[in-house]
C-alpha cells in the first residue's frame, strides 16, 4: 500500500522522509519526526500510528533505531498486519515487517537511509527508490523526489498512487512537511508544492522564524541580506 523512504545527510545533520501511497493521506498516517527524535514510517495494512509515535520516544531517549523498533514492534499481537521504518538522528536505521504484510512487501538499507514497502507492483520498486536517493545529489527534498520518482517508475503501489508527502527536519532551518492528500498526479504536484516553498514570501518568512538552534528568532534580529536556497 506505501513505499517510504528515511534518510539522513551526515554533512548537514538533517532528517528527512517521504512517502507515496495509492490510498488518502499518506503524510498524516506515515511520516512522523523531528530532529531531536529522528524520524519513522509506520505503514501496512492495518498501520499503528502509536507505533509511528513510540518508536520516536524510545530514539529521543537514546536508543538506537534498529533497537527502538524491535522493542515497539514485539508486544503488539497484530503485528503480522504492520510495518515500521525508522532513523535516529545518527544516521542509524531500523525496520520491520509483518509476516502477513501484503505483497510485494520488504524493506532495504543502505548508508543513512531505509526503504520500506507494501502492496508493491514489483520488488524493484525498493531498490529503485533507495539507489535513486543514493546516486543522486542536491537538498535533502531534492533527492527525496528523485528517490520517488524512481520508485514510481519501477512500479510503485499495484494500485497506482493518490497521495505523496516529504518531511525535512533540522536544527538550524525551519521543518518542511508537504502533504499531497489526494490528487490523480501526487508526485507533480509535491513537486510543484516544493517549489512553491522556496519562493517568496513564503521563503523569507521561515527565515525569521524560531528553530531549534535559535529559539528567539525574530525578524528584528536576524540579517535581511538575501540567503540561498534552503539545505531542508
Amino acid at each position: 500500500m506505501t513505499v517510504s523512504i528515511l534518510a539522513f545527510d551526515k554533512k548537514t545533520g538533517n532528517l528527512g522522509g517521504a512517502a507515496m501511497t495509492g490510498s488518502l493521506c499518506v503524510g498524516a498516517w506515515v511520516l512522523r519526526g523531528g530532529a531531536e527524535s529522528g524520524l519513522s514510517a509506520s505503514q501496512g495494512t492495518a498501520p499503528s500510528t502509536l507505533w509511528g509515535d513510540d518508536v520516536l520516544t524510545e530514539m529521543r531517549a537514546g536508543k538506537p533505531a534498529a533497537l527502538a523498533v524491535a522493542n515497539v514492534t514485539a508486544p503488539d499481537a497484530g503485528r503480522a498486519h504492520r510495518q515500521l521504518a525508522a532513523i535516529d538522528c545518527h544516521g542509524r536505521t531500523g525496520h520491520f515487517t509483518g509476516d502477513l504484510s501484503v505483497p510485494v512487501c520488504g524493506a532495504l538499507e543502505g548508508p543513512g537511509v531505509v526503504v520500506a514497502g507494501n502492496m508493491l507492483s514489483a520488488p524493484e520498486v525498493i531498490s529503485a527508490t533507495r539507489d535513486a536517493y543514493l546516486g543522486s545529489t542536491g537538498a535533502m527534498p531534492d533527492r527525496l523526489m528523485a528517490a520517488l520518482v524512481a520508485g514510481a517508475r519501477a512500479g510503485g503501489d499495484s494500485r497506482g498512487l493518490l497521495s505523496a508527502a516529504l518531511l525535512v527536519v533540522s536544527r538550524s532551518q525551519t521543518p518542511l512537511s508537504l502533504r499531497i492528500d489526494r490528487s490523480a498526479r501526487p508526485l507533480e504536484d509535491l513537486a510543484n508544492l516544493l517549489a512553491a516553498a522556496r519562493t517568496e514570501p513564503y521563503w523569507g518568512w521561515t527565515r525569521v522564524v524560531p528553530t531549534l538552534a535559535d529559539p528567539y528568532r525574530a525578524p528584528d534580529l536576524v540579517k535581511t541580506e538575501p540567503l540561498p536556497v534552503p539545505e531542508v
